[in-house]
């Protein structure tokens, strides 16, 4: 098996074995059964069962893709959820060699109380090309679509930002709508925004999903901006080199012990990552499904016979960017899929 990356090496070349065909038509069938596994779950309160009910759905249709994968970003260590883990091997084994991002429902407790912005979300790059975050659960991000994403400056004042990304899209400072999670930690920058007449729009949970809005047109979204998780900010990066968009990120640790593991392990606690540096592949491949709805995609809606569902399908090679909405007969899945839909 394939070792983490190194992480003071500069962004790994792409392959020979480079895939050659658009592996994100084949991930949309994983994201979607995902999706709808966890979509019966919404509402319920159960966050643990959602999640468990997307792994479990992700985990099988990703082992029916033409790739030999390898999960180097898991999910669930942050809270002990079920995990399609670290190092996994995933695929076929017969397809081109991959690093694999996973968040199966990126949203739990949004699923768990009905709440809009829920997704699940796959992404993948050639072999060596996707930043490992080692002992690093958070990160601190800015992200931003292509019209804004050469002006933003993580290092720069919130307002700073907020004038730049105006002055990029030709807009006033009022106008640009920039997303926070909701925490204590980010009261300083929410005061900022607020000062510089941003407009701010609070989350519970769940910023891989306005990473992708903010680089997609007629979402409302200009910036995410503050501290989340890093696993998210590099499934973001993938989404927005896809996109044009680009965002920059810095390593957060929560302790002294946390810094120290990664000063230890050669990490750059100060490096300033940017998209490339996150995800350093010229052939990406993301596929996202909504769960609940929210400003990027329509939740899983059921019907009498099946159900619905609204997904986003890119490709960085090619820039091409597919909206799909799929109708799926469950009964019929459910005879050679093994994933329970109903």
């Amino acid at each position: 098996m394939d070792a983490p990356n190194d992480p003071s090496a500069p962004p790994a070349q792409p392959p020979a074995t480079a895939p050659d065909r658009n592996l994100a038509m084949e991930l949309v069938r994983v994201t979607e059964a995902a999706a709808m596994a966890a979509g019966r779950w919404v509402g319920k309160g159960q966050k643990e069962s959602a999640d468990q009910a997307a792994v479990d759905a992700m985990r099988l249709m990703l082992d029916t893709v033409a790739m030999d994968g390898v999960v180097v970003i898991g999910e669930g260590e942050k809270d002990e959820a079920p995990m399609l883990y670290n190092g996994e091997v995933l695929g076929n084994r017969q397809g081109p060699k991959v690093d694999v991002a996973v968040d199966p429902l990126e949203g739990t407790n949004l699923t768990a109380r009905g709440a809009p912005g829920a997704i699940a979300v796959v992404a993948l790059a050639e072999r060596g090309t996707m930043f490992f975050p080692g002992a690093a659960v958070y990160m601190d991000k800015i992200c931003a679509g292509p019209e804004a994403c050469e002006v933003i400056d993580i290092e720069a004042p919130p307002g700073e930002n907020v004038r730049k990304v105006a002055k990029a899209k030709g807009i006033r400072s009022e106008e640009v709508s920039v997303v926070v999670l909701d925490r204590d930690r980010h009261q300083r920058m929410i005061a900022d925004l607020r000062e510089s007449r941003a407009q701010v729009m609070l989350i519970t949970d769940g910023d891989v999903a306005p990473s992708v809005a903010a680089a997609w047109g007629g979402t409302g979204v200009d910036l995410l901006m503050g501290i989340g998780g890093t696993p998210e900010g590099v499934i973001s990066a993938a989404a927005l080199k896809c996109l044009g968009g680009g965002m920059q990120g810095k390593l957060w640790p929560r302790t002294d012990d946390e810094r120290q593991q990664l000063v230890d392990a050669g990490y750059d606690i100060d490096e300033v990552l940017d998209t490339d540096r996150l995800v350093g592949g010229q052939d990406v491949f993301v596929a996202a499904t909504g769960v609940t709805t929210g400003s990027l995609l329509r939740g899983v809606r059921y019907t009498p016979k099946g159900a619905i569902t609204d997904s986003i399908v890119m490709r960085s090679r090619s820039g091409t960017v597919r909206r799909i909405e799929a109708t799926h007969a469950l009964d019929k899945l459910m005879r050679f899929s093994q994933v329970a839909y109903r």
